[in-house]
């Protein structure tokens, strides 16, 4: 009897007592108190979008079972002296439909700066195809953001990560 009782107190510590989660969790960026104006900028200005994969759960064994995972979304802004500009994010699934917009208004990211947005392990919306539609403005023809995904899981000794690097579309 005293084996159950420890066995029913440790299942409640590791599984009731966690922390409830946003279903679309960002990291710890408040968008809304990222918007800005977008400054006039020169005529070397480019504006353009980047497609992104991110995969919030793979298959495992066969196409029936998947495996959840965690993925980080990066967004590095490369240059050391200028600002640019995210206009939007917008999150597919694998069937091509939206799942979430995490922001449609510009953000500016100062110079070397990283955003990044978290999906939860718990969060299989993408699926096994899901993307990322990354909209940008760089004051400058030369450069434009680099976008990384990182999906990872582990369960006891066993763990799997890849990356994920975002193409130019327009």
């Amino acid at each position: 009897m005293k084996n159950i009782f420890l066995l029913a107190s440790w299942t409640l510590v590791l599984f009731g007592c966690g922390e409830k989660i946003d279903e679309f969790s960002s990291g710890e960026f408040d968008w809304a108190a990222r918007k800005t104006e977008i400054p006039s900028l020169d005529s070397n200005k480019i504006a353009g979008s980047t497609y992104l994969a991110v995969y919030s759960e793979i298959y495992e064994r066969n196409q029936h079972r998947t495996y959840n995972l965690t993925a980080t979304i990066s967004i590095r802004n490369i240059s050391p002296s200028e600002s640019f500009y995210l206009t939007g994010t917008k999150y597919y699934n694998t069937q091509g439909e939206h799942v979430h917009t995490y922001f449609d208004f510009p953000v500016e990211l100062m110079p070397m700066e990283t955003i990044e947005i978290i999906i939860n392990q718990d969060d299989a919306h993408g699926g096994t195809g899901g993307n990322f539609v990354i909209d940008w403005i760089s004051p400058r023809a030369d450069f434009e953001p680099i976008c990384e995904s990182v999906m990872i899981s582990a369960s006891g000794q066993q763990g799997i990560s890849f990356t994920s690097r975002g193409i130019r579309i327009d």
